[in-house]
This record gives C-alpha cells, structure tokens and sequence, in this order.
C-alpha cells in the first residue's frame, strides 16, 4: 500500500516553501512578470533556504540529502504555487547539478558541485530543445562527434539564465543515443544569443545557444566514457513540470473559487450559478489527479523502477490539465479575467508554455 503521508522531513521542506511563496513570491509575482526580472534579493533568500543544495553530498559542500524525485515535486508545487518565473529560475540550478549527483564521474562531482554549494545563488543550466518544428529530444539535431574530445554543433533555445551559468549541460546526439556534456561558461564555439522575448514565464530570462565547432574534453561528458542514463533525466524532467503545472493550477483555482465565493451577482454569489460551479468542481478533480499521477510517478523514479509509461502519462495529463484550469481562472472572472489587473491571465500564459518546456525543470 502508498503512503500519503509525507515523511516529517518533507513536511518541513513543504512548510518552509510554502511560508516562503506565500509571504515572498506572491506578493511579487505581478511586478516581476510586468518588468522582466526577478529582484536579486528574492533568489538569494530562496538560496538561503538551501533547497537547491540539499541533496549535494556533504563532501562537496552540500547538506548529504538523499535525492528523492518525490520530495522534489512537493517543493517545485508550492514554488510555482508562487510564482512560475520565480520557481523556474531558483530550481535552475537543478538542471545542472542533479544530472551530475546522479550520473557524475568522481572528477565531475569534485569539479562542479563545490561550484554550486556557496553563499549566493550560483546559476548552473542545461541546453536540450532545439529551435526546429520536428524537434525529438530521442533525435537530437545537435551532433557530439569524438575527435579526441568531443566537437558539438548545433542550436538550443529554452535555455534558462545561460548568459550567467557556470556551466551548461547540453544534449547532443552521439551516435544513436542522446548524451549529455558539460560545457564551461565562455568556451570557444559556445555563443549565446539574446534574450528571448516569451508569452509568458517573462520574468524568467531564457536564450537560444549556438554551438559551431565547440571543443568540449573528454572527461567533460557526464558519466565518462559510458554516458549518462538519458532516459531517466527525461523522466526526472517529465514530472519536475508536471508539478510546476499542479501549482500553477491550484493558484489559478484558488483564486478563482475565493472570487465565485465573494462576487455577488442578481444578490448571491456566482458561484451558485451552475455553469461557475461545474468549472470551479472540474478544476479541483483535474488538479487532484493530476497530482496523483504525478506522485506515482515520481515514487517509482525513487525505487529506481522502470517509470517512463507513468511519467509521461503524467506529464501529458498535467499539460492538458493546467490549461484547462488557467483557461476556466479567466472564464470565472468574466471580463476582468482579461485584465492584467488579475493574475488569472498572467496564470493563463505561463500555463500555456507546458507543452513547450520540454527539459526545462528536474527534481
């Protein structure tokens, strides 16, 4: 039988992040979204809260936490609860530290993870969509070749904060598998472009990379010569932002059921009108399941078993089903769903882009 019960680690992570969304992000979240940019202050009180750090082994400067993907969906809903932008860009470190705790050589690990393990945020990132219509991240149009290193050509974009990471994990097709190689900041062939201009998550700074001719050391791919365990990074993505759309759905929810519940209409609320209150219902049962889902999913990730069928079945329903709640969030409102005076269609545009952040997230 599952347990439901979290242990009392994890309901100390999930308080923590919760006080702190509440208390930080939300009341944030609308300036961030209008100027493009997340305080500074902001991503180092959430550093502080040592959630990115935690599963780092002491030896490298970390807290020796046990990687658990289940401990992780707990913590990215709350934050996307608060804020997308703000829960994108603190997890960003993630994608490239977690890759390496799991599947890191000993000289990768002593390399890159002290890196991260500071006072300040540190930003490290991966690269893996590419800017193409028949993007497959199982065939991937950026090309690893072995020339004593390794040479790497070819385009991302999706990036998150590559113009300050450390280092970059960047995807690329070895043969007939996709790997994974760390790429330093500043290595000649990398070239970052400019920032890209996105319908929504705007307070969180992503870019396109070229890579022509990159050089990139032998020992630099992660795992060694027997690479990395590609499919299980894909999943421990899959269900990282299938929780990040769980709580951008509960925001939307909640704040959509508080306003059926106060905004009065012909002398009752609307939300004893059916047609409010049928969405408000689906939206709770959609939310719901699609968590559950999610948490099998990530249960099996922490038993080492075989979860891609889970993990994108997953992933598939929260992409449908954050749309349908952010979507519902602005019908409820009528009207003023529209304005941007409401965080609904702020929630609406950032639910929008699940099924384009493919890579973007890991726990």
């Amino acid at each position: 039988m599952l347990s439901f019960s979290p242990s009392e680690e994890q309901q100390m992570i999930v308080n923590t992040v919760k006080q702190f969304a509440n208390d930080v992000m939300r009341k944030k979240f609308r300036e961030c979204d209008e100027e493009g940019q997340i305080p500074a202050e902001i991503i180092n009180t959430a550093w502080e809260l040592g959630l990115v750090v935690s599963c780092i082994p002491e030896e490298y400067g970390g807290a020796g936490w046990e990687h658990s993907a289940l401990t992780g969906t707990l913590l990215a809903e709350e934050l996307a609860w608060g804020d997308l932008s703000m829960a994108m860009h603190i997890l960003s470190p993630w994608l490239g530290v977690l890759p390496i705790v799991e599947m890191g050589t000993s000289e990768q690990k002593k390399k890159y993870l002290p890196a991260v393990c500071g006072g300040k945020f540190t930003a490290a990132t991966a690269a893996l969509i590419e800017p193409r219509f028949d993007f497959d991240h199982n065939d991937l149009g950026t090309i690893a070749k072995k020339n004593g290193g390794y040479v790497l050509n070819g385009e991302k974009c999706f990036v998150p904060l590559a113009q300050d990471a450390a280092f970059t994990l960047v995807y690329a097709g070895e043969g007939n598998a996709s790997q994974c190689f760390i790429v330093d900041k500043g290595a000649k062939g990398l070239k970052i472009g400019e920032r890209e201009k996105n319908m929504g998550i705007k307070a969180l700074a992503t870019y396109e990379l070229s890579l022509k001719d990159c050089k990139v050391p032998a020992e630099h791919k992660l795992g060694g010569e027997k690479g990395c365990d590609f499919k299980r990074l894909t999943n421990l993505s899959r269900v990282a932002l299938a929780a990040l759309a769980v709580g951008v759905a509960r925001g939307s929810f909640e704040f959509s059921r508080d306003y059926a519940r106060e905004r009065y209409a012909f002398g009752e609320p609307i939300g004893s009108r059916q047609a409010i209150a049928f969405m408000l219902a689906d939206m709770a049962i959609e939310i719901d399941a699609a968590r559950l889902l999610n948490w099998e999913a990530a249960w099996l990730l922490d038993k080492k078993a075989e979860a891609t069928r889970e993990c994108c079945l997953a992933k598939a329903y929260a992409d449908n089903m954050v749309m349908l709640c952010t979507d519902y969030g602005v019908q409820v409102m009528g009207g003023h769903g529209y304005v941007r005076d409401n965080p609904v269609e702020l929630w609406f545009r950032n639910g929008r882009g699940f099924v384009a952040f493919t890579g973007m997230a890991i726990v």
